[in-house]
């Protein structure tokens, strides 16, 4: 598990956030996540956190809008938008009958771009 106690809680927040965002994608998709690649995904987003200013963390807590790229970006550079890409591609490019929020299309997007 990529959660340890000795993590300020400003990162262990923000990855049981993302956890559950990707939980979430995956079960409005009516998809499998691909667990493997869900825990690489949040090991490049702590590694990205980590990397961070504890001032640059606290604003990312802050702004949804700064974590959903932040979100995107361990999304990709872990290559989760490459497992399931067939099908989720479909769901990206149609949108149509999706129950996903509107911030969850930055993961869609990345299977079409």
């Amino acid at each position: 598990m990529t959660r340890s106690r000795d993590e300020p809680e400003d990162i262990r927040l923000l990855q049981m956030e993302f956890r559950r965002h990707l939980e979430t994608f995956y079960s409005r998709l009516k998809l499998a996540p691909p667990y493997q690649s869900v825990e690489k995904a949040i090991a490049h987003f702590t590694a990205s956190l980590k990397a961070m200013a504890a001032e640059e963390r606290q604003r990312v807590l802050a702004d949804p809008d700064l974590q959903w790229t932040q979100y995107r970006t361990a999304f990709v550079e872990s290559g989760l938008h490459r497992k399931h890409r067939g099908i989720i591609a479909g769901f990206a490019r149609s949108r149509q009958g999706l129950d996903l929020p509107a911030e969850y299309h930055r993961f869609l997007d990345a299977f079409i771009s």
